[in-house]
């Protein structure tokens, strides 16, 4: 499915009303579906969905390796997409056990959740940091805006990128969700074995608990984002290890973790 559609819109300028085309993102309704059995219906961008499945697999646990993925097929349907995916037995035994609490899932992360434990599971500690230097945080994302073509042609989709030591985009992926960008992300990179540890991350949104819980489980060892982390996101990173860094402009950062993996000129 083409992930952009016109539409005709009319532009309001000083006062004077035209008639014009526009750009739009499709947002599609996205059945993942483990073993046979639907688990999540996630609002997505209609493209790199494999990605997106993978990454959102291993990202919410369900998974812990893409070993463990066997099959994944992609299917258009009159309601939207549906992504079915066979997973090991045992991965698909534990999920059975959490389905309850993940029920309903939104954009906030938590909706559906019944308990406070289901919040937050066990993180392991970050161990493997690279030093990210100013310069390539400033490259970066001085590169950041070419990366994202979707946004260019409609303003209203989020971008995920990877990055290397000397500040390279390597990768780059678009969503309208920033939990999907990212999970696209993930998925392509695991995949791929993308060495983490010798890059870092850049996203276009806020820094929330879920992005950098998503980022600490997947083994990012710094996340860059372009707005603010929230407290409960800078906790999360303290008790992960990880590198945060916010309100990311190419002159200007701010540094919430992991200071002492960041170089100054």
């Amino acid at each position: 499915m083409n992930p952009l559609s016109k539409a005709s819109v009319w532009r309001l300028e000083d006062g004077v009303i035209t008639p014009v085309q526009d750009v739009l993102v499709q947002e599609t309704p996205v059945s993942l579906v483990y073993n046979g059995v639907s688990h999540i219906v996630l609002m997505a961008t209609p493209s790199d969905l494999e990605a997106l499945a993978l990454g959102f697999s291993l990202s919410e646990g369900i998974i812990k390796r893409p070993s463990q993925l066997y099959d994944i097929e992609v299917y258009d349907s009159e309601q939207g997409m549906i992504v079915e995916m066979e997973i090991a037995t045992a991965a698909f035994v534990e999920l059975k056990h959490r389905r309850r609490n993940l029920q309903g899932r939104t954009g906030c992360g938590l909706c559906g959740i019944e308990n406070l434990e289901a919040v937050k599971p066990e993180i392991p500690s970050i161990t493997h940091h690279i030093d990210v230097s100013a310069e390539a945080i400033q490259s970066a994302l001085k590169q950041f805006d070419e990366m994202q073509p979707l946004r260019e042609s409609t303003g209203s989709v989020h971008a995920a990128a990877w990055v290397t030591p000397v500040g390279e985009i390597q990768l780059s992926f678009e969503d309208v969700g920033r939990h999907n960008a990212l999970d696209k992300l993930i998925g392509y990179a695991m995949k791929h074995q993308l060495p983490w540890q010798e890059g870092f991350v850049v996203v276009s949104s806020r820094a929330s608990y879920e992005m950098v819980l998503k980022s600490a489980l997947s083994g990012i060892s710094c996340l860059v984002a372009v707005s603010a982390p929230t407290q409960f996101a800078v906790n999360l990173a303290k008790e992960a290890g990880l590198t945060l860094i916010g309100f990311a402009r190419p002159h200007r950062q701010v540094i919430y973790h992991g200071v002492e993996h960041v170089l100054s000129k």
